[in-house]
């Protein structure tokens, strides 16, 4: 017998305390484990962090649902080995150092779904002391059928870069398009279909402490990603009699387990350990309304903090449509070596740093302590054009920055779209000092 019940909708917030029913009376009221649960459900706590973790960190939810998830994990079978690396991967030889840019791969031979799609690009840190991520990008040809999968290695951040997706989650279904995210828990059970296909994207999967909001600071208490624009979906169960396969991803092996019934049976569930969506074009960007050019941590949506303040486990940034008024400067961002670890990739439109060579679906990487800054073509353009109101338009970038070096799999290095002449995009700068002349091009404006 198979059934789906809920309704489909979202609720409004970032870290809230959500609750939601799609059965009314489901959820115990004034307790979370009653010695009878409403219609025979089972209550069964999923915590996303240690049971003393601050308040404002602490993050669980408690399920009600029709069977217990003991019963999904008796008879595991180690699954075969996948293009979905963890942390520590290292892979001898591969491209010489420096920074990489790849256009985009073709989708692998075959259908695939969403796991079965997912290829590693880069590892850092180690999974096993919960520090580091791995970016990804991914393929679906075919939707998840009675086939579910959790990870409890890490979050995902799936980044939507063309078709439509559905993720069926224990929570509830949450929808997809280009320009949106989905993050999906540590240990929350889903599966995906196509709504409209094939579809392709990035996913950012971070071992170490849950993505949250970056602090504001001088900005104050409005801008950037505004709590109220982030999407929790309401109660939804699937009640599937039938042979099912779930797999979860740990500690970088895959392992596969055959369950009788679809494991998406929670009816009603409590709490702030939940997958969520997020519409980037809804981000409220800052930026310099007079003079120079801020350091991109302007740009960023979230942000997974590590032990040492201000250097991130894994920085979640965009570069959305904005306005550039800056008079007097140099627009488009400046050359930098950076400590920290930059995986970018182009949803849509045109990179103002990279106006030739990175185009949607690609991606690259400058790595810590790495240079890396606008072509010449970029610097020769936002040196010598006439400072007006500019406004960039129809154009998504992002990037996965870590305080960790990320390292190449062999997927990544064997690519065939790997462009061998990427840093010939910075063989045109020249040198143009002359001590003679203060007023260097003066005279070509």
């Amino acid at each position: 017998m198979t059934s789906v019940s809920g309704p489909d909708g979202y609720m409004s917030g970032f870290g809230n305390e959500f609750e939601t029913e799609a059965l009314e009376g489901a959820l115990p009221v004034g307790q979370n484990s009653p010695q009878r649960c409403p219609y025979g459900l089972y209550a069964e706590q999923l915590s996303g962090s240690p049971f003393t973790a601050p308040r404002a960190s602490n993050r669980r939810t408690w399920l009600y649902r029709i069977r217990p998830s003991v019963l999904h994990a008796v008879k595991f079978r180690r699954a075969a080995e996948s293009e979905w690396k963890t942390a520590p991967h290292h892979v001898a030889g591969g491209p010489d150092l420096g920074p990489l840019r790849w256009d985009p791969p073709a989708p692998p031979a075959g259908e695939t779904s969403f796991v079965e799609g997912m290829r590693t690009m880069t590892t850092a840190g180690d999974v096993n002391v919960q520090a580091g991520m791995a970016a990804h990008i991914f393929h679906v040809s075919r939707s998840m059928e009675r086939e579910y999968f959790y990870n409890a290695d890490g979050e995902l951040l799936v980044v939507m870069g063309k078709g439509r997706l559905a993720f069926h989650t224990e929570m509830g279904r949450i929808e997809a398009e280009p320009g949106e995210i989905v993050v999906l828990p540590r240990g929350v059970k889903f599966r995906v279909a196509l709504l409209e296909g094939p579809a392709r994207g990035y996913a950012c999967e971070n071992y170490g402490a849950m993505f949250t909001l970056p602090e504001r600071g001088p900005i104050g208490a409005n801008g950037l990603a505004n709590p109220r624009d982030f999407l929790v979906p309401v109660a939804a169960y699937e009640e599937v009699e039938a042979p099912c396969t779930l797999t979860v991803k740990w500690c970088g092996g895959f392992h596969t387990a055959e369950i009788g019934h679809s494991p998406l049976d929670v009816v009603a569930w409590h709490g702030a350990h939940v997958p969520y969506k997020y519409d980037l074009r809804r981000f409220s960007p800052v930026g310099a309304i007079l003079n120079d050019h801020p350091d991109p941590s302007i740009f960023t949506v979230l942000t997974a903090p590590s032990d040492t303040p201000g250097m991130a486990n894994v920085d979640f940034a965009i570069f959305p449509e904005r306005w550039m008024v800056a008079e007097g400067t140099f627009r488009p961002p400046w050359y930098h070596m950076n400590v920290m670890s930059e995986f970018m990739g182009l949803i849509y439109g045109v990179y103002d740093a990279k106006p030739e060579g990175f185009v949607p679906g690609g991606m690259s990487l400058h790595n810590c302590m790495l240079p890396h800054g606008p072509d010449n073509d970029a610097f020769t353009a936002a040196s010598f054009s006439k400072l007006e109101p500019h406004k960039l338009s129809g154009t998504l970038a992002f990037m996965f920055e870590t305080r960790f070096p990320q390292h190449l799999t062999g997927f990544a290095g064997d690519l065939p779209t790997l462009q061998a002449g990427y840093t010939d995009c910075w063989s045109g700068l020249k040198k143009h000092f002359d001590p003679a002349r203060r007023d260097w091009g003066a005279a070509a404006e």
